[in-house]
């Protein structure tokens, strides 16, 4: 397949590839825009890159069309909902293929560097925006479909604390990251380039293999014609990879790709009375991509499918799985039995198998029995089980919200992470849940929870918004997240502050989740620090103001407020980008709906709030509602 072209996705199989591949195609035709405007950027890209010019998307206005054009809004809508946004300030820019291969890992992409829980749930994508045509030689992004389900622990795991997970930290500690692979300073024989006959090929591909997942194979994302789009799940693994064309010809011929960050504020909803299809995977075919026979899969991989694919049409877990609707009382119990022995298989290569024992529990038939065992099994010393466990009771949906609960009081600081997590995946926004959540934002010792908690709340908001359950608590949760902002400080990014690389940062009495790297981007306001309780909380902020003022009550003028003294006075860049998002959807997103004086005042204020920082992120704010011809006032 190297040299044929990709295939790209079509609209009716879109949810179908996602929930199951991890990652779709969109080919440059079906984003309905001028077919020059990707020529365009890259000769003004190029201009600037051989210029030595800072590259954002401020400086490309087509850029900011491109993350707008209507074929890529539906199809985003699909994924991630209505009103999608772009985390900002965090390498929403263009990168260059050269000589180096990063390894393997998975993104941490919202906020960055912060070790954001791993939804399952399709909450944050990545996109990536190629305005040239890829060649299998140029240095083609390399991912591993069919990988976003599967991960590693990182809890006390130190060579996962950061951010991203890795396929292979070795690779890391062995420097290899740092050695060309291409180039004029490579060590490598031009053929064995040529050929991926390298040393570093050799052991990209065994890292891959070796992981013995289903279906799991590398994929470089060639060929591809210019104004192509990759989105793939923040949980696939990936990495940037070598070119193995004539080095002397890439000044000339350079690859570039945007990369952006994208996370859902509304909540998946099926029409009234439409039911969601079920899928026969044992008979689905060849996978049109990866040629990968998807029927060769177990029911334990077809099952976390299964659930996926449902909860993107409908926000909702499945019915009972079919096979299960004729077994007895006791054969019903020993089923769970069973798989509650599977939830507890060792070793990495059992991941999916916990995994898809946690969703079979989930879809048993009996809610009552699958959150007894997953219950138990969420107690476990094993970080794999519980994890396992925490996916499962999130399947179960609102029936886990009392076992959720009581994890969120667990002596047990992973297992209140767990018990947070899963409440804002699953449950609806009652006091009780609202309570146990900002018991932990408030007074948890654990920062990661806290941060955790904080991301819960927007959660549980955007849910209360789509189902209009627990709709009259959403103020509660502005308030307890603006609250949250005047008592968590920023501090020192890890990097910074350990002097090292974040990939090699640690846990510290002061803080037991990751905030690194800390950027100023060479602006005096800024400071080079960090805050996952800070950066989450402003997270679930933007989701909650792009359900509009309605929604906000007494809450609304404190929140205006608080995002204000952020944009103003906040030396965290990132958490500067969330609060100037967090306003403009306020007044932006719906400009003929909302028209209390408050947000009429807001409206009139904000280009001046805007421009109370040195810098923009116009990504995440035209994506916001604001109009891309007001670039030009600022910039």
């Amino acid at each position: 397949m190297a040299n044929e072209e990709l295939s790209y996705s079509t609209p009716d199989r879109l949810v179908q590839d996602f929930a199951s591949r991890g990652l779709v195609l969109l080919s440059p035709e079906s984003l309905g825009l001028p077919m020059d405007i990707h020529d365009r950027i890259y000769q003004q890209e190029k201009q600037a890159h051989d210029a030595r010019q800072p590259i954002s998307p401020g400086l490309f206005p087509d850029v900011l069309d491109i993350l707008n054009s209507p074929g890529l809004v539906s199809a985003c809508n699909q994924l991630v909902g209505d009103n999608w946004a772009i985390v900002p300030f965090t390498h929403n820019a263009s990168f260059i293929s050269g000589a180096r291969d990063q390894h393997w890992h998975k993104d941490d992409n919202g906020p960055y560097n912060g070790r954001k829980q791993r939804h399952h749930q399709a909450v944050q994508l990545e996109m990536l925006y190629y305005p040239q045509a890829v060649r299998p030689d140029m240095g083609p992004t390399a991912t591993v479909p069919y990988s976003h389900y599967w991960t590693f622990n990182h809890e006390e795991n130190h060579d996962n604390f950061a951010g991203a997970d890795h396929l292979d930290f070795n690779y890391q500690i062995d420097g290899m990251e740092r050695r060309p692979v291409s180039g004029p300073d490579s060590e490598y024989d031009v053929e064995d380039i040529r050929l991926k006959r390298t040393a570093h090929d050799i052991r990209m591909r065994e890292a891959v293999t070796d992981l013995k997942w289903p279906l799991v194979q590398q994929l470089e994302a060639a060929p591809l014609r210019a104004g192509t789009v990759l989105i793939y799940s923040h949980n696939t693994f990936h990495r940037g990879n070598h070119r193995r064309d004539d080095w002397r010809t890439w000044p000339d011929n350079p690859r570039f790709m945007w990369r952006f960050w994208l996370y859902r504020t509304t909540e998946p909803a099926a029409p009234n009375g439409v039911s969601v299809a079920e899928i026969d995977w044992r008979n689905a075919g060849l996978d049109p991509l990866t040629r990968a026979d998807l029927g060769n899969v177990s029911d334990d991989v077809s099952a976390v499918w299964r659930y996926h694919v449902h909860w993107l049409h409908s926000g909702q877990s499945p019915p009972p799985r079919p096979e299960v609707a004729d077994l007895s009382k006791a054969q019903r119990e020993q089923e769970a039995e069973h798989l509650f022995a599977q939830l507890h298989e060792k070793d990495d290569a059992a991941e999916p198998t916990r995994i898809g024992a946690a969703y079979k529990l989930a879809s048993i038939g009996d809610t009552a029995l699958a959150v007894h065992h997953l219950g138990k099994a969420l107690y476990t010393d094993r970080e794999s089980v519980r994890r396992a466990a925490t996916y499962g009771l999130i399947a179960v949906g609102p029936d886990a919200t009392h076992t959720l609960l009581e994890a969120t009081s667990s002596p047990l600081k992973w297992v209140r992470k767990a018990g947070v997590y899963a409440l804002g995946d699953a449950s609806p926004l009652t006091d009780e849940v609202l309570q146990a959540i900002v018991g932990c934002l408030e007074g948890d010792a654990s920062v990661y929870v806290r941060a955790v908690a904080a991301g819960t709340l927007g959660c549980l908001g955007r849910r209360a918004a789509a189902t209009g359950v627990g709709k009259a608590l959403i103020p509660h949760c502005l308030d307890a997240l603006v609250q949250s902002l005047a008592r968590e400080p920023n501090r020192l990014g890890m990097d910074r502050a350990q002097g090292r690389s974040v990939k090699f940062a640690r846990p510290t009495d002061d803080c037991d989740v990751c905030e690194g790297n800390g950027v100023d981007f060479g602006f005096e306001r800024f400071g080079p620090v960090r805050s996952a309780v800070r950066e989450n909380a402003l997270w679930s902020v933007v989701i909650l103001c792009s359900h509009g003022a309605s929604i906000t009550s007494n809450a609304l003028e404190p929140t205006i407020a608080a995002l204000r003294e952020v944009i103003g006075t906040d030396q965290n860049v990132i958490c500067v980008g969330f609060a100037m998002d967090a306003l403009n959807r306020l007044a932006n997103l719906n400009p003929d709906g909302d028209a209390t004086p408050s947000i009429k005042a807001l409206r009139d204020t904000l280009p001046a709030t805007l421009k109370e920082s040195p810098i923009r992120p116009w990504e995440a704010l035209v994506r916001g509602g604001l109009n891309s011809g007001s670039v030009a006032d600022f910039e």
